[in-house]
């Protein structure tokens, strides 16, 4: 969606506009929209929000666990083979993931197969709240702690990033 709309115009919208309008917000899952539909009228962005969140929230472990595998890996490779949506490649780009060396990019490709391996999910974190360096960091502490808690980080991570990517589609 290019143009934004206010949250009057938002809580106007039939199923298909507001599914077209932010289907897109959660990565590769349009659901969150769809669902946060029948919550209509908004009193504000954060109900917004909170109502897309809450249906990634009430799914089932495997469920969540599908969502988080719905997220691409971080790598300067996928931004340049423009395989992300516009969004993560946009983001990742924000954190000059497509400028690093080549000895970064096999440490990220190395540190993204180790968490992975070890959590069954990609490592997801919302870049533009970090640096490079501040990724990099990230990324070796959390490799090491418990499924449970990087799950749960994971979702915290995702609701920074799609609160970010509905502001850019909504106007003061």
């Amino acid at each position: 969606m290019s143009q934004s709309i206010d949250l009057a115009q938002v809580n106007a919208l039939d199923h298909a506009g507001f599914a077209h309008a932010f289907g897109s917000v959660f990565e590769h899952f349009p659901q969150a929209a769809e669902g946060a539909w029948a919550q209509r009228p908004f009193a504000s962005v954060d109900a917004l929000h909170n109502a897309m969140m809450n249906v990634v929230r009430t799914l089932d472990a495997r469920g969540q666990r599908d969502f988080l595998n719905l997220h691409p890996l971080l790598s300067g490779a996928n931004i340049r083979a423009g395989t992300m949506t516009a969004d993560s490649n946009a983001e990742q780009k924000s954190a000059g993931l497509d400028a690093m060396s080549d000895q970064q990019e096999s440490t990220l490709d190395r540190l993204n197969a180790a968490y992975l391996e070890r959590h069954g999910f990609p490592f997801i974190i919302c870049v533009r709240h970090y640096t490079r360096e501040g990724i990099f960091a990230s990324l070796e502490r959390r490799l090491h702690r418990s499924t449970e808690q990087e799950q749960d980080e994971a979702l915290a991570q995702i609701a920074a990033i799609t609160r970010g990517r509905l502001n850019a589609r909504l106007s003061a």
